[in-house]
């Protein structure tokens, strides 16, 4: 069955109610091919040539010739549009002009290292026998890791192996740092927010221990389109990049569906779960022979997806219910290889996953994409979109629309989402509260001196200071010393705010381990009351031990999944921008943050009513980051109880609802953003609304929303204003994480706030 045939198959179904609100055909484009100015080595012809690769894209044969010309190089194209050979090719032409030469292979997750140790046992199995290389990670057996350190020209690995098991450790790594030739950074649009922020430093790290033993390598970064990629590959890895995004791969026709959940209350403020529809979806597809991913935002939603789809082929199909799997990262290691293994064969017909299948590993053919819910970035929507229908295959890409105001916006303005560019990807290396945790481990490899101060950056004096003043760093004969007698790296957690984990134990299996979480994320996922999904099976959490960071899980069999709720409190700390737009002032600075999750919902199975709530007594968690904020006129709070309206209602209305649309401008996740709003906040004495980075020490989201407010106010506006429902709801002013149950709310009031905002001309 053809893309057109199952639309047409889709809408002939009783249960069809105009969820496809618009399609977008994206045509096929043909190849551009290009030949490198550079002759390649015969060795490396040949390898090309027996693997089937006889021209390259235009793009790959631009980042071939920057690499061998010297440069530093960002290859920033579309996905499967080759940018494994614009790295393995220079890093292989190396190697064979000087078999000293090494090279490092970045990846952020191990799937995707694996994938790309499968290409390059492909190109190199004929030709380039002699070159040795291999994976460089926790899985890697100890005899192995000997072995590949001494003889292995290149290395692939991730940045956490990097920070934690290569950089402490130098002294066994000396001959390897000395020749290295070229570090490659892949994914690297990845590499954002907190995450990439620590990266940053981690690169920081090596590039210092590289001068040390005599080589300056090359950085090959490639990502998916974003909007700075030159900037994004200088802050990344500290050295400017030329950038090659003139992309000349082809792909084939796509047809691209918004799908819409319909309303299933009168007045129009309620519409069917999206978990629903994809699973609709999801079996349809199944059943016809479709093979698809279908993405979701969060684990758990993997794990009710895959479940529903199990219950329903269970009746009626039940030789199928062996063809689904879900896929996402907390899995063993054993888990995920098996899952890719029979992705990549054709065995299984679909999968549910998080992004961790976003990346580029190579999952074989598949016809479509479904993305419960947008992902949060136009990068991250192209990327999940684009693991269907690789090569010149027609294929099909689904967007279901939660009930969120960013995804219900894209559902009324379809030309926002396909023409709208690119997001900036964020990451803030100079952060003072990273380098707080960075400098200790860098002084743990080799002593810090004032030199240091021009490759960490502006925030390196500060940092310093503080470490100097808490006895972490000591100073002797003009250098600083690492002080305390441990192993700084392992209590630095590169993924999270937070270095501590908590460890998932299943009571009904001699408290095996589930998984691993982290610390910052822990009170949101394994609260006591909370229904955790674990490959489709599901556990209640029985019990959480606040001092061994233990949580306890008992399988169960409940017809509901549990949903947090958070307050928090915002204190201004110190302003560092501020302007008048309008009548209105705006500052950007640092505040202090204190969230606490106070409880918890259950809602029912497909249908996401409300069935209870239960309130919880954890520990509220406090931290430092950056803001923007923004009072609200007192002329425009007399109109609004003019009007009859709530004030306050609207001041929160209009955070939710900002805070929802910031993603359209900031490439982060509405989970990286938190917002307070107060008719009367106690350090101004004013009306304010503040959206903060939810993550210590901010990593640049509140300020690229400072920089860009107007636009945002606008959006928000829009959002608001356009939605078909009279009182408010989840698809504008409503937040799911709203510890106040969203009371109050206006939305009448918001439109007012954001209008009267939006009076008068921008003055900075």
């Amino acid at each position: 069955m053809n893309v057109p045939e199952f639309l047409n198959y889709l809408r002939s179904q009783k249960e069809y109610r105009e969820q496809i609100v618009h399609i977008e055909h994206l045509p096929a484009r043909q190849a551009r091919f290009g030949t490198p100015q550079h002759t390649l080595s015969p060795e490396i012809t040949r390898a090309l040539r027996e693997t089937g690769i006889g021209q390259f894209y235009s793009h790959q044969a631009a980042a071939i010739d920057a690499a061998l010309d010297g440069e530093d190089v960002m290859v920033a194209t579309t996905t499967a549009s080759g940018k494994t050979l614009c790295y393995n090719v220079p890093v292989l032409e190396a190697v064979i002009r000087d078999w000293h030469a090494r090279a490092l292979y970045l990846f952020p997750t191990k799937a995707l290292a694996q994938d790309q140790l499968r290409s390059l046992q492909q190109l190199t199995r004929a030709a380039l026998k002699h070159v040795g290389f291999g994976t460089y990670d926790g899985d890697t057996p100890q005899r192995a890791r000997t072995r590949l350190r001494k003889s292995a020209a290149i290395i692939l690995t991730n940045p956490d192996m990097l920070h934690v098991g290569i950089l402490p450790n130098h002294g066994l790594w000396a001959k390897f740092l000395a020749n290295l030739k070229y570090v490659v950074v892949d994914e690297a649009h990845v590499y954002r927010g907190i995450f990439g922020s620590h990266v940053a430093c981690v690169l920081r790290r090596l590039r210092r221990l590289c001068e040390y033993y005599g080589s300056s390598p090359q950085f090959i970064c490639c990502s998916a389109t974003i909007a700075n990629p030159a900037e994004h590959g200088e802050q990344l890895t500290g050295v400017p990049v030329t950038v090659i995004d003139a992309d000349g791969s082809p792909h084939g026709a796509k047809d691209f569906v918004l799908w819409n959940p319909p309303f299933i209350d009168a007045a129009r403020t309620t519409r069917r779960s999206p978990n629903v529809e994809a699973t609709t979806l999801f079996t349809e597809m199944v059943r016809h022979g479709i093979r698809n991913i279908t993405f979701t935002r969060t684990r758990k939603i993997a794990e009710l997806i895959l479940r529903y789809t199990r219950e329903i082929l269970e009746k009626d199909d039940p030789d199928l219910v062996s063809l689904i799997r879900s896929y996402r990262a907390g899995y063993r290691p054993e888990e995920r290889r098996e899952i890719e293994r029979e992705l990549f064969s054709g065995r299984l017909l679909g999968v549910t996953a998080t992004n961790a299948l976003e990346l580029g590993v190579d999952v074989g053919s598949l016809d479509a994409a479904v993305l419960v819910g947008y992902p949060g970035t136009i990068a991250s929507m192209r990327q999940q979109a684009g693991r269907a229908g690789r090569g010149v295959r027609h294929s099909l890409a689904v967007l279901i629309a939660q009930d969120s105001p960013i995804d219900q916006y894209f559902m009324r303005h379809p030309t926002e989402l396909f023409g709208r560019p690119h997001e900036h990807a964020l990451i803030d290396p100079d952060n003072v509260h990273l380098l707080e945790k960075h400098l200790p481990c860098a002084a743990y490899e080799r002593p810090l001196t004032n030199d240091d101060e021009v490759l960490f950056g502006p925030g390196f004096v500060q940092a310093m200071i503080q470490l100097e003043r808490n006895g972490t760093l000591e100073y002797r004969g003009e250098r600083w010393y690492y002080s305390i007698p441990d192993y700084p790296a392992q209590r630095v957690s590169l993924r999270s705010a937070s270095p501590e984990k908590y460890v998932l134990l299943d009571e009904s299996d001699n408290y095996r381990t589930m998984e691993e979480i982290e610390g910052d994320t822990a009170f949101l996922r394994v609260y006591p009351g909370a229904i955790y999904l674990h490959q489709g099976e599901t556990y209640l959490i029985t019990h959480l031990d606040l001092s061994t960071r233990i949580a306890y899980a008992s399988p169960t069999d409940v017809n509901y999944y549990t949903e947090p709720r958070e307050i928090n409190e915002v204190r201004v700390i110190r302003v560092e921008r501020e302007c008048k737009i309008g009548k209105t002032m705006a500052h950007f600075g640092q505040v202090a943050v204190t969230q606490q999750v106070i409880g918890f919902r259950r809602l029912q199975q497909f249908t996401d009513t409300v069935l209870s709530e239960e309130m919880l007594d954890l520990p509220p968690q406090s931290f430092v980051t950056t803001a923007v904020w923004f009072e609200v006129p007192e002329e425009t709070r007399i109109a609004i109880a003019a009007r009859g309206l709530d004030f306050h209602g609207g001041l929160h209305a209009t955070e939710h609802a900002a805070i929802g649309m910031l993603p359209l401008f900031a490439m982060c996740d509405r989970l990286d953003i938190g917002g307070l709003s107060t008719p009367t906040h106690p350090d101004t004495g004013q009306p304010e609304i503040f959206i903060y980075d939810a993550h210590p020490g901010g990593v640049g989201i509140a300020e690229k929303g400072y920089e860009l407010l107007p636009e945002l106010w606008r959006a928000t506006l829009v959002a608001i204003r356009d939605c078909p429902c009279t009182e408010g709801c989840p698809s504008c002013i409503q937040s799911p994480k709203c510890g106040n149950n969203n009371e109050p709310l206006d939305k009448g009031a918001a439109v007012m706030i954001l209008s009267a905002l939006l009076q008068g001309e921008r003055n900075r």
